[in-house]
């Protein structure tokens, strides 16, 4: 089976921008092509900062952020209760905000740059798993009270007319979030930002970063980028040029597949355009596509398996749900890797004097990528604050190798708490 994504397959690439050859000197240059180095740099374009240089070691939303499952919501991985615990109702309505912000700029930005990536805007769906309904009716009422959120309740019988599986009881519905081809729009990131100034070059991986008088000097195989200010936007690709950047994260793998056109069986399965994700720890989250594909993804694991493992896996995953799809070919199946931190936030703020960084989103990075650039840019361009709401998630070790042991057996911990309810329900 190929390994190349969906997304990949289903749209021809664009002309591959050059590779960085030679000197440049630059106001800020930002490392990595997926969606926070895209984001910083436009956000630095919009704000009318020139000379900013973006290097991607392959082609732009090579990453996680060309091979997601393409949910745009709000919040970070880290749950909003502990957001209050850790930071308090000020800071932590804040942070939640700034991601429900962004999902609104995504949507401008799709609309007034006319960014063809298949966006739907038709909510998010959170079906809960399990028979007690506790959980989900804590979570609503805690974001109604403490974040100004209204997330609709889905009676048992609603959702059933909306997703057609017996697995679900209850459900909650986000209206303010929606779905995308996501790789089709970091390329389409990329063209706004070229078309303000932002240069991109692609093939041209970091080998090393120096600090010079005035700034940081950015080394490639072919050239070399001087520039006041670094933004390091590496992700689960980690780029060996700072020491305690790269310790800061687990790169981790997950899971999608892509189903065949199902055309009216698409209507045996979903009755809603919106997207859908369960209350599991290890939880499936999937979609239809616009062509009538159903897009399915899950699954956390230190292990980048290969194509046709990730179809036995999801597949199974996906006909526990849907059995009614028995012998729906699967078209693809692949894989990308994601930065996790230990704390479970992004990595968002100043490492050194110039020298930026934003990391660690942890599978739940179009909003907080997107939020990210735009902190960084108003830091870089206007000495904006804001950065530092971030400081009480820095770079802590994630304490490799032991590290990625340590996250398979928690995996594998929290899939063992997700069978035991079930067992104990009666549904196992």
């Amino acid at each position: 089976m190929d390994a190349a994504s969906h997304y990949l397959a289903s749209a021809p690439a664009p002309a591959l921008r050059s590779p960085l050859q030679g000197r440049r000197e630059a106001e800020v240059c930002v490392v990595g092509g997926g969606f926070a180095g895209l984001n910083t740099a436009l956000g630095l374009a919009e704000r009318g900062r020139a000379g900013v240089v973006l290097l991607e070691a392959r082609t732009l939303g090579h990453g996680a952020s060309g091979r997601n499952g393409g949910f745009v919501f709000g919040g970070f991985s880290r749950g909003e209760q502990a957001l209050l615990d850790e930071l308090g109702p000020q800071r932590a309505q804040a942070l939640y905000a700034g991601t429900q912000d962004a999902v609104g700029l995504i949507r401008g930005r799709i609309a007034r740059h006319h960014i063809d990536c298949s966006a739907t805007d038709a909510g998010v769906i959170w079906a809960n798993w399990f028979r007690d309904p506790a959980p989900m009716r804590a979570r609503q009422a805690l974001l109604a009270t403490h974040f100004g959120v209204e997330w609709e309740w889905l009676e048992r019988g609603r959702l059933a007319e909306l997703v057609r599986s017996e697995r679900y009881t209850e459900g909650l519905f986000e209206p303010n979030a929606l779905h995308f081809d996501p790789l089709a729009y970091a390329r389409g990131l990329a063209r706004v930002a070229e078309a303000q100034g932002v240069a991109i070059h692609e093939s041209s991986p970091a080998i090393a970063l120096d600090r010079e008088a005035g700034g940081w000097r950015v080394r490639t195989a072919q050239g070399e980028v001087h520039a006041r200010h670094v933004v390091l936007a590496c992700g689960g690709y980690l780029a060996g040029l700072r020491r305690e950047v790269d310790a800061g994260v687990l790169p981790i793998a997950t899971y999608v597949v892509c189903t065949e056109p199902l055309g009216a069986r698409m209507h045996e399965v979903l009755r809603t355009r919106a997207a859908i994700y369960d209350s599991r720890f290890a939880f499936d989250y999937y979609r239809p596509l616009p062509d009538t594909r159903l897009l399915w993804g899950g699954r956390i694991s230190v292990f980048d398996r290969s194509p046709a493992a990730v179809e036995r896996l999801l597949r199974r995953d996906m006909l526990r749900v849907f059995p009614q799809l028995e012998g729906v070919r699967i078209e693809r199946a692949w894989s990308g890797l994601m930065s996790y931190a230990r704390h479970q936030m992004p990595q968002i703020g100043r490492v050194d004097e110039g020298l930026w960084l934003a990391q660690a989103f942890g599978g739940h990075g179009v909003a907080p990528t997107t939020f990210a650039g735009e902190v960084l840019a108003a830091a870089i361009a206007h000495g904006d604050p804001r950065w530092r709401e971030f400081s009480d998630y820095g770079l802590v070790s994630a304490l490799k190798p032991a590290g990625f042991l340590g996250a398979q057996l928690s995996y594998w911990w929290y899939q063992a708490q997700d069978a035991w309810k079930d067992w104990r329900e009666g549904r196992a």
